[in-house]
């Protein structure tokens, strides 16, 4: 199986409160970008397999900018391609499989906003993925009580129930997949893609809509997303001084 990756970073990050796109942020001395690429490019599976080509979406005015970010990280058999992303995520991850070459089998579909997820996780998914599972996602056990509610606006919103936290995971990227599941469910979905209200929030939810299964391995702390200026001081500490991987 060929291993490919989708690695999006076409989002504006207005909540980091910078003038560069969240992709081009600089982060414990390098852009967004850069560290998620590379956890990708390091990561090799039991057998040995490794990414053999990656497409990175970024917003269209910085396509020649995210490009500059990523050159040199890429072994010389490694094809790198900077493609505009969409309206959306998922509209940005269609515009990355659509420049995928066409022998890959195995898709990961990684956020660079998870920049500091290590090379490990990445192996764990792809792994996953190679053993049998056509959709696989990792995830942190939910350690704070969490509240359905069935509706919500300024004021708050009634408590449908309580699920409990057992059954419970919090989903990272990268999410692993064979390629012709996500193809087929992105293709289903594909109606959702150009608006926010509609769009997915994450790959696994199209291949769950299309009546797909979805395997969950243990998640790792470091894959945080980095979206406020809190996360990205919090995201330094633990690129400093990493920590062992969640539990199941």
């Amino acid at each position: 199986m060929t291993v490919a990756a989708v690695l999006t970073a076409a989002g504006s990050g207005s909540r980091l409160g910078h003038v560069l796109p969240k992709a081009l942020v600089p982060v414990a001395g390098a852009p967004l970008v850069a560290h998620a690429a590379r956890a990708l490019l390091d990561a090799r599976a039991a057998d040995g397999a490794r990414v053999r080509a990656l497409v990175v979406t970024a917003p269209a005015e910085h396509l020649a900018a995210v490009a500059d970010a990523l050159a040199h990280l890429a072994p010389a058999d490694v094809p790198v391609t900077v493609v505009p992303g969409g309206a959306t995520r998922q509209a940005s991850v269609a515009a990355g499989l659509a420049a995928l070459p066409a022998d890959v089998d195995v898709v990961l579909v990684h956020d660079a906003a998870r920049a500091f997820a290590p090379p490990e996780l990445v192996a764990r998914v792809v792994d996953a993925v190679r053993a049998g599972h056509d959709a696989v996602v990792p995830g942190l056990a939910v350690v704070d009580t969490v509240k359905r509610v069935a509706s919500w606006d300024a004021t708050g919103g009634p408590v449908l129930d309580t699920p409990p936290r057992d059954v419970l995971r919090a989903v990272q990227t990268p999410q692993g997949f064979a390629r012709d599941v996500l193809l087929r469910a992105h293709a289903a979905g594909a109606g959702r893609a150009g608006d926010e209200r509609t769009a997915a929030s994450d790959d696994a939810g199209l291949v769950e809509a299309d009546g797909g299964r979805v395997w969950v391995v243990p998640g790792d702390e470091r894959a945080a997303k980095i979206t406020t200026v809190r996360d990205v001081v919090l995201a330094e500490a633990l690129h400093a001084a990493p920590v062992p991987g969640g539990a199941p």
